[in-house]
């Protein structure tokens, strides 16, 4: 089984040998076991609350470069063609502490009924899809400075 306690990053040119397929909440897990996409067991050793980004390379204790990847899971795809209701809408759902992915006039989040009938009554379209799901990772994931 190969053991995983670092990151490379995103910009690594080391060459991947391997492969993870993980949804939103397993890349948000410090610790995680599960399988390459090539069918070896792997083991994650990471610092907690720091989650792992699509296309982050990490490094085994062996050396190989294992690349993280999305997996597609249901979603509740939401556009809007004014500003100023998808505005209103991400305020909303943001008040509501949920899981949210932002783009230019669309959004998506995980299928909650009362949320989407809420979005939808602000002027958002909602539709489920199939989707790999990367949610912002809040205010100050990145480190808070005064």
């Amino acid at each position: 089984m190969k053991e995983i306690y670092e990151r490379l990053g995103l910009a690594s040119d080391d060459d991947v040998t391997h492969h993870i397929v993980l949804d939103h909440e397993q890349r948000d897990k410090g610790r995680l076991k599960t399988e390459t996409t090539e069918g070896e067991q792997v083991r994650i050793f990471l610092e907690r609350g720091k989650p792992l980004l699509v296309g982050e390379k990490l490094k085994t204790l062996c050396g190989a470069v294992v690349q993280v990847e999305g997996a597609e899971e249901e979603v509740a795809y939401g556009e809007c063609v004014n500003w100023q209701d998808f505005a209103k809408a991400c305020y909303h759902l943001g008040n509501r502490h949920v899981k949210l992915q932002v783009g230019d006039r669309w959004l998506q989040f995980k299928p909650d009924h009362v949320l989407e009938e809420m979005v939808q009554g602000l002027g958002v379209t909602i539709e489920h899809r199939q989707s790999v799901f990367i949610p912002e990772s809040g205010a100050y994931s990145h480190g808070h400075h005064h």
